[in-house]
């Protein structure tokens, strides 16, 4: 009853008192929150399993003919590298640490929605519309990005090791292994998204699309530079599967914001719409040109018993 009558009283464009604010935060907080924690509790029960996922890949690539599941049941001496872990306490903070990425990652389609739900009614319609467009294309790039990772990492992990010294062991703490995986996800996954900044700086008016354009040189030699530096192998198709995917994902966003500099163009000398208001003149006009007015046009004096020189006594 009383969240209806709350509803009722809010205002058509979202505004409401700073104290309902706040509370809508912590109430969408603590939604958030609470996914989070079922979301890492269930990611607590197969972290074993996630922690094989990104590790058996690059275990095969270097020679080792074991899972991470069978690797750590293994007693005999093999000559592919060792994952270790140093410390007492280090297999629960990192059983703790891959929980708790996992259960934020799993649990993102919540907080997300949370977000949107928080700051939609302050948004126009056309802020919305842009916004969904913009979440809806930067989250698949993320998982391109972080697929591209994924990918070239058992082909870097063979480039590394083929620096040890002949005969020697190697020894890949979990703990450093997992937190390079991580960066390489993120970064590239960031890496991708380059398109998408430069799509958003045109429709906010700061960036042309010609401008763009005549940038193509300098961006495919950076994009070219990162991929290089991201991925350190010496085959150039590992470095050529990341720079090519986005040199096209440059190249659709300067056609994008191309095709938009041409609307706005057209659309600015069409003027506005019937149902836009007009820019105001608000030049003033010169002052030479400026009536005096004239004596015979100010008002009479009017004559009375309750009247000085024709004025009352307030004037």
């Amino acid at each position: 009853m009383l969240k209806s009558a709350r509803k009722k009283e809010m205002d058509p464009e979202g505004r409401m008192p700073l104290a309902e604010h706040l509370r809508e935060l912590r109430n969408r907080l603590v939604k958030s929150l609470l996914a989070i924690l079922v979301t890492t509790i269930v990611a607590a029960l197969f972290y074993k399993d996630i922690i094989q996922f990104f590790t058996d890949p690059i275990l095969q690539a270097v020679g080792c003919e074991y899972s991470f599941a069978e690797l750590a049941k293994d007693t005999s001496e093999n000559k592919c590298a060792r994952i270790v872990q140093n410390g007492l306490l280090s297999p629960f903070t990192l059983a703790l640490t891959v929980s708790l990425s996992s259960g934020v990652v799993l649990a993102a389609p919540v907080w997300l929605y949370q977000l949107w739900g928080f700051v939609a009614p302050g948004l126009h319609r056309h802020e919305k519309k842009y916004s969904l467009a913009f979440v809806g294309a930067g989250f698949p790039l993320f998982l391109m990005g972080a697929y591209f990772a994924y990918w070239s990492l058992p082909k870097m992990a063979s480039v590394m090791l083929e620096f040890s010294i002949i005969g020697s062991d190697n020894q890949l703490p979990l703990d450093d292994l997992l937190q390079l995986i991580m960066r390489m996800i993120v970064v590239f996954g960031l890496s991708f998204e380059l398109p998408l900044l430069l799509v958003m700086l045109n429709f906010g008016g700061v960036l042309s699309g010609k401008k763009m354009a005549g940038w193509w040189r300098g961006m495919i030699m950076g994009i070219t530079v990162f991929a290089a530096i991201a991925t350190p192998s010496t085959d150039p198709i590992s470095m050529l599967a990341l720079a090519g995917p986005i040199w096209i994902l440059y190249f659709g966003a300067t056609a994008i914001a191309l095709v938009n500099d041409k609307r706005r163009a057209r659309r600015d000398a069409e003027g506005p719409a019937d149902d836009e208001a007009s820019d105001l003149d608000l030049t003033p006009e010169d002052i030479g040109e400026i009536e005096p007015v004239s004596a015979s046009r100010a008002l009479p004096e009017q004559a009375g018993p309750d009247r000085v020189n024709g004025y009352d006594d307030v004037t």
